[in-house]
C-alpha cells in the first residue's frame, strides 16, 4: 500500500500545514480525501510526489512508504519511476502542443513499445482524444482537457494514481463521466487517491474516505459510512434535515472544536 504515517509538513520553516497526518491507500482501492480549500490536501499530494521543495516546503516529521519502502527522501522523477502518477489541480496540459504530444510527454522516459502501449490505452479509455490526436490541446473542452491530463499521467502505467480535484470546473454530466472513468481505471488495476471537494462524487466511487481539516485528519471511515454521517451530509453534501438543522449546527460546532483542539 501507499502509506502516510504521522506526517508533518512546514513551509519556509515557519508555517505548519500538515499536523500528524496518517493515511493509507491499499492496493486495488479508491480512497477519497475530502476537505475545504486550505485544509492541506494539495500539500499532502506534494509530499507524496516529491514536489514540496519546489514550493519551499519540507517534511519535518513522519514518513511516506510505498509497498513498505520509504519514498519521502526521493525526488519527483524517482517517485514516478517507483509507480506513482499524479494529475494536478487545473489539469496543467500544454496548450500549444497536440493531444498526442501531450500524451507522449507523459512517457518521455519510456521506451518506444511502452509509449505505444500507453497511447493505445489512453485512446481506448478516452475515444474523444483519439478523434482529436492531432488537435492542439488548448482547443479542447474542459472535460476533454481533464481526460488528457489523466491519460498523460497513465502513460507511465503507475500502480498508484493521485487525482487532485478532477471534477473542478466541470459540468455535472462531465463530472459523472470522470467518476465512471475513475472506476474503470481502478478496475484495470490502478489504485487511486482521489482528492476532492465534491464529496458526493468522491464517496460514490471510493471504498474508504478521510476528511482533512486545517492539516489534521478528523474522520477516517468507509465511504458508505461517511455518506450517511450527519455532518458530512450537511456540510459536504449539502443535504439538510431542516427540523434538526439548528441542533446539528451546535453539535457540529462542538465537534469541530474537539477535532481542532
Amino acid at each position: 500500500m501507499l502509506a502516510v504515517e504521522n506526517l508533518e509538513v512546514v513551509y519556509e520553516d515557519v508555517v505548519l500545514v500538515l499536523k500528524g497526518v496518517t493515511l493509507e491507500v491499499p492496493r486495488g482501492e479508491v480512497v477519497a480525501l475530502l476537505g475545504a480549500n486550505g485544509a492541506g490536501k494539495t500539500t499532502l499530494l506534494r509530499a507524496l510526489t516529491g514536489l514540496l521543495g519546489v514550493h519551499r516546503g519540507s517534511i519535518t516529521k513522519g514518513s511516506v512508504t510505498l509497498d513498505g519502502a520509504a519514498i519521502d527522501h526521493l525526488d519527483a522523477p524517482h517517485i514516478v519511476a517507483a509507480g506513482i502518477g499524479q494529475v494536478m489541480e487545473g489539469r496543467r496540459i500544454f496548450a500549444e502542443f497536440t493531444v498526442e504530444e501531450n500524451l507522449r510527454i507523459g512517457a518521455h522516459t519510456a521506451g518506444r513499445a511502452a509509449v505505444q502501449s500507453g497511447l493505445d490505452r489512453a485512446y481506448m479509455l478516452f475515444p474523444a482524444l483519439a478523434n482529436r490526436r492531432t488537435q492542439l490541446a488548448g482547443y479542447l473542452s474542459g472535460g476533454e482537457q481533464q481526460m488528457l491530463a489523466i491519460g498523460r499521467a497513465l502513460m507511465t502505467e503507475p500502480a498508484y494514481l493521485l487525482l487532485d480535484e478532477p471534477s473542478l470546473g466541470l459540468a455535472p454530466l462531465m463530472v459523472r463521466r470522470i467518476r465512471d472513468l475513475i472506476g474503470e481505471i481502478n478496475l484495470q488495476g490502478t489504485s487511486i487517491l482521489l482528492v476532492e471537494q465534491n464529496a458526493a462524487m468522491a464517496l460514490s466511487v471510493a471504498s474508504h474516505g478521510y476528511v482533512l481539516e486545517t492539516g489534521k485528519i478528523v474522520m477516517d471511515k468507509p465511504a458508505a459510512v461517511l455518506r450517511e454521517d450527519e455532518d458530512i451530509r450537511e456540510f459536504y453534501l449539502g443535504l439538510r434535515d431542516e427540523g434538526a438543522a439548528s441542533f446539528r449546527a451546535v453539535k457540529h460546532y462542538k465537534r469541530r472544536k474537539r477535532w481542532l483542539s
